[in-house]
């Protein structure tokens, strides 16, 4: 997009949202601030206000995540998709936050929620999600990607960093859905319900088992053998002991 097509708005976007005249947006991508304080119910209107109001409750003061999310959603046309980088405790915590993400799963809101690796961005070394709204699945399930393993990111010296092909191995999975053991999956929105809602991705995707895979057959073997040296040496023992008595 080149820079004579910006419009650029400085203000509050929780209470006082701009561009009403150039929504809907077919695509949106938003880094909102994680976990920051907002008036919420302090302000009686709020929960009337056109981007809060269908889910019922307010996003907590002290966690204005999901007011950030609603607002986009709020902001998204019947065709569009939206891209929003997200703590992860908002996908697993309860009160509000579990009530909005029944409204955004109820409705058919959330794509995919993909875990990324931790110390991606600057100043911060806590491992983000990024949350997918759509308004024009034609399913009702939601996807799950766990890009938190080493082969989804490069480490240096102070950070690890999204390379162009990381970003195309996520990419690909998003875009075909695949099954991925250990890495992605799709999850019917029945049974996200029956789990409370959690959104959080490590309820979906089984995490590989690293743990050394022992051979039973084997390890008999070596115990067997360890037993037999254990014996020999029991009986050079006692002979030892017989002669030292004699």
């Amino acid at each position: 997009v080149n820079y004579d097509k910006f419009h650029i708005e400085l203000g509050n976007t929780l209470t006082e949202p701009k561009l009403h005249d150039e929504k809907p947006f077919d695509a949106i991508v938003s880094n909102p601030p994680y976990s920051v304080r907002w008036i919420g119910s302090d302000d009686p209107t709020l929960i009337n206000d056109d981007r809060f109001a269908p889910a019922g409750v307010l996003a907590p003061k002290s966690k204005a995540d999901f007011a950030f999310v609603l607002h986009a959603l709020s902001y998204l046309s019947s065709k569009g998709r939206a891209a929003l980088v997200c703590f992860p405790g908002i996908f697993y915590r309860g009160g509000a936050e579990q009530k909005i993400r029944k409204y955004l799963v109820d409705n058919n809101y959330v794509e995919s929620v993909i875990a990324l690796a931790p110390n991606l961005f600057y100043g911060t070394s806590i491992a983000v999600n990024i949350l997918v709204l759509s308004k024009h699945k034609t399913d009702t399930t939601t996807q799950f990607i766990d890009a938190t393993g080493e082969e989804f990111f490069k480490k240096q010296t102070n950070n690890n960093v999204l390379t162009d092909g990381h970003i195309k191995q996520i990419m690909g999975m998003f875009d075909t859905k695949e099954e991925v053991d250990h890495v992605a999956t799709t999850i019917d929105n029945s049974k996200i319900a029956e789990n409370d809602y959690n959104l959080s991705v490590s309820s979906y995707v089984e995490p590989k088992d690293t743990r050394e895979q022992i051979d039973i057959d084997e390890l008999n073997k070596e115990i067997a053998a360890t037993v037999g040296k254990i014996n020999v040496l029991r009986a050079d023992i006692d002979a030892i002991v017989k002669e030292i008595e004699a």
